[in-house]
């Protein structure tokens, strides 16, 4: 290219006539010139150049930047990478935004003073021509332009709620008012309330060619100083420094010297302002994804935004450093290779992890990821999350917690796409195409994008939380959230630990079992279980309640009756129920750990006395015994045949021989009263007598809670207590009870309604005692021999549908 004179900005650099400089690096030579230094100073050509101006710039880009400083494209490029040192009030090109929540207004304010130059006389007399040999400088500063510059940098970080464009408007406005708030004096200061509050809001960076007592760090505080800058400036007018300069050619002078071969083409320039100007956009969003609650919650996410954050700055320096290699060499040579360099940077860059679109990708995906986070533990709000291994250690530890159950996020940790931009910074040659393969999106593909996982983790969710919901008021159970790098169940698991010990890292609990089917048999009601879709079930949790009204589905009502199951057995029978009452029934799954959410309840049902021929039956039974003991309650009269084993005006404790033992098709029948301050009572079927016997069948009275427990005793332990609320007995009450022995189990009708079936956990043959003991007065007790053989209709009425059934009953005689 044809050498000419160039004009370019000092940006701050101790720049002056007679200085070499180097085009090619746009750097100066110092203390190398071609002329001593009387000679430069004897014929300066000076001349006053007096100017001031005012902008403004709403923008931050790099682009704006460097045109309010009035910087050339190719002084750009060498500053993009990295070949220009800026100073005093050009340091304001350094001077990014730190978060992508801040508006930013500049004040540029700027006074030019004097113009020097060289003039014919230097210029015909070189003192030292040996320098052109050298080829160190392809310029020489003939013309130089002084003055003082300054930037006041005004920002305002805005709230999630803010709307930035309507604050950076209003910024806008009131720091385009500091020239009219000065010129109308301090005492004319006049701002709405508005304007009040966000000049309180507004922070000010100030850059200048001349040195401040003290610099503004506010808005009031700039707009004191914008007062004061023309008069400081006068003052300072001898110390006004270069702000342009003018070059000329050295092979003007003598063709010896070295010369700028070619400039960089305008388009590369732009576009490696783009790259840079998107790595500066990806560090700012990453800063301020370190506000983000869930990055300080999980400490593994705060980790990957670091290595994000240095490999961003990483990859930066690495571009630059290749740009300060090959921007000299482009331009100081005719050679293509070089200018071929140069557009292979840019190419590799778009090929590369780091490009624009993976860039945004991860931070899109980043975002996203803290918003499921977000998500997954508000719904969980009640939930502790663990933010550290020392606090996890603090919850297993808890002497007075035995069982912790925590949802763990266990993929946290992994990030596909910082392992790829990892391995590529270990690439050292950014200019040789053939070493970068293209990343795929593959490459960078999320954890939580992969569907499989997603739903996983959502599964899992739904059933720790259900869980939660459920038990989290068992003091000896603690609930936590807590991320565990777990690549055998990527997404999320359930994990438990047992006394400080993992036990399940993928733990299934019992959840919501299907709605239960209910069907009526001899006024009992059957009801069809199922075991939890998940996790074990050992046992149920059988809830009841009657209807408030004729529309309550129950579902809402807390007042629900419950009995335990002994066991997992999916068919049980529910007795004691009332015949003016419609029910809903619902039951939960209960494992190891807890218990599970209860099923939808059941279509309301009821029991028609009217239709019930079992009562009918239990009514018969006790009018054929008390005839066969006679008219008066508490008098005996004839004993028919059919009753053996009477025993009457029995005395409490009692216990008494069964002749021959138990055998089905046996019904033993109690008479009785509950005194009005009794307590309870108990009547228990041994298998002998003293205190040695075990007890094959407990059927207690608990007159306080109102409950009826049965239970057994063997080889010295209890079993599994069947515990029945809504006992049909009060204090005072008489009555009349049936034990019918079946083959299976015990039946046990109370005052006409059957009351409960349990089933034989001792065999009948062991069994020889009868025990009575406790708060009750007890007439009679007799056995009677019936058959089980049924003949008998009864009804079951629901909201949608009556179904029949037959069955009967009958007493040998």
């Amino acid at each position: 290219m044809e050498p000419k004179t160039i004009e370019m900005a000092a940006l701050g650099r101790s720049l002056y006539p007679g200085m070499l400089y180097d085009c090619r690096s746009d750097s100066f030579i110092p203390g190398v010139t071609l002329w001593d230094k009387a000679s430069l100073t004897q014929d300066l050509d000076i001349r006053k150049q007096p100017n001031t101006d005012l902008k403004f710039s709403a923008s931050d880009s790099l682009s704006d930047k460097a045109s309010l400083l009035d910087v050339s494209a190719s002084l750009k490029a060498s500053f993009f990478g990295g070949l220009v040192e800026v100073g005093g009030s050009a340091k304001y090109l350094n001077h990014k935004k730190c978060s992508e929540k801040q508006s930013r207004v500049t004040m540029q304010y700027s006074q030019r003073t004097k113009f020097e130059q060289l003039t014919m006389t230097q210029l015909g007399k070189i003192t030292y021509p040996e320098v052109f040999e050298q080829k160190t400088a392809t310029h020489v500063v003939t013309s130089v332009l002084y003055g003082s510059q300054v930037f006041m940098v005004f920002d305002r970080t805005n709230a999630d709620t803010d709307n930035k464009q309507e604050v950076e408007g209003n910024l806008n406005v009131l720091v385009k008012k500091i020239p009219s708030f000065s010129m109308e004096g301090e005492g004319a200061l006049k701002m709405n309330e508005y304007e009040k509050k966000l000049a309180e809001s507004i922070s000010c960076t100030f850059y200048g060619d001349c040195v401040l007592e003290e610099n503004p760090t506010t808005y009031i505080e700039a707009l004191q100083i914008y007062k004061k800058l023309p008069t400081l400036l006068r003052q300072k007018e001898n110390d006004a420094v270069p702000v342009r300069v003018w070059l000329y050619p050295l092979t003007h002078l003598d063709s010896r010297a070295a010369k700028l071969e070619r400039e960089i083409s305008a388009t590369l320039i732009s576009d490696i302002q783009s790259v840079l100007e998107e790595l500066g956009n990806a560090e700012r969003k990453v800063r301020d994804l370190f506000g983000n609650k869930m990055v300080n919650d999980f400490e593994d996410v705060k980790d990957r935004l670091r290595l994000f954050q240095r490999s961003v700055e990483d990859y930066k320096l690495l571009f630059q450093k290749a740009l300060s290699r090959i921007l000299p060499a482009i331009r100081g040579s005719q050679n293509e290779k070089e200018m071929e360099k140069l557009t292979n940077i840019l190419l590799i860059h778009q090929r590369s992890p780091f490009s624009t679109n993976k860039l945004k990708k991860w931070l899109d995906d980043i975002h996203a990821e803290l918003n499921l986070l977000n998500t997954y533990t508000s719904q969980l709000g009640a939930v502790q999350v663990i933010t550290s291994s020392v606090k996890f250690d603090e919850v297993i530890f808890d002497p007075r917690v035995d069982t912790v159950v925590c949802f763990s996020f266990t993929s946290l940790d992994k990030d596909p796409y910082l392992s790829t931009i990892t391995d590529f910074l270990k690439i050292e040659d950014l200019e040789n195409l053939n070493l970068i393969s293209e990343t795929s999106d593959q490459d960078i593909q999320a954890w939580f994008r992969n569907s499989e996982i997603y739903e996983k983790m959502r599964r899992n969710f739904y059933l720790f939380k259900s869980f939660f919901e459920v038990n989290q008021r068992n003091e000896k159970t603690k609930f936590v959230i807590d991320p565990v790098s777990d690549s055998s169940n990527p997404g999320a698991s359930i994990r438990l630990y047992r006394n400080g010990q993992i036990k399940d890292n993928n733990f299934q609990p019992v959840s919501k079992p299907p709605k239960p089917s209910v069907s009526i048999q001899n006024r009992d009601v059957i009801l069809k279980l199922q075991k939890s879709p998940t996790g074990e079930t050992i046992q149920y949790r059988v809830e009841y309640r009657a209807t408030q009204s004729p529309g309550d589905s129950g579902a809402d009502s807390e007042n629900w009756e419950f009995r335990v199951t002994p066991d997992a057995q999916e068919t049980y029978t529910l007795t004691g129920l009332q015949f003016e009452n419609q029910y809903h029934v619902r039951y939960r799954a209960v494992g190891d750990v807890g218990m599970s959410e209860a099923s939808d309840s059941s279509d309301a049902f009821s029991l028609r006395e009217e239709s019930d021929p079992g009562a009918s039956f239990c009514i018969e039974l006790r009018n054929r015994i008390l005839t066969s003991l006679g008219t008066s309650k508490w008098s005996l009269s004839t004993i028919q045949s059919e009753l053996t084993n009477r025993v009457s005006d029995i005395v409490i404790p009692y216990e008494g021989a069964i002749s021959d033992g138990l055998k089905p098709g046996m019904a033993l029948f109690l008479r009785g009263v509950v005194p009005k301050d009794g307590e309870d009572f108990t009547i228990n079927l041994k298998t002998k007598s003293g205190e040695d016997g075990d007890i094959a069948f407990q059927f207690k009275f608990q007159f306080k809670t109102c409950t009826v427990v049965c239970n057994s005793f063997k080889k010295g332990e209890w079993g599994k207590p069947e515990e029945t609320r809504n006992a049909p007995l009060r204090k005072g009450n008489t009555f009349n009870i049936f034990m019918v022995i079946h083959p299976e189990h015990y039946e046990v009708i109370v005052n006409g309604q059957v009351f409960s079936k349990v089933k034989h956990r001792i065999p009948l043959k062991r069994v020889s005692v009868m025990n009575i003991t406790g708060n009750v007065d007890m007439n009679t007790f007799s056995i009677i021999e019936v058959s089980l053989s049924y003949s008998y209709t009864y009804f079951i009425s629901s909201t949608d549908h009556i179904g029949t059934l037959c069955s009967s009953m009958i007493i040998n005689n």
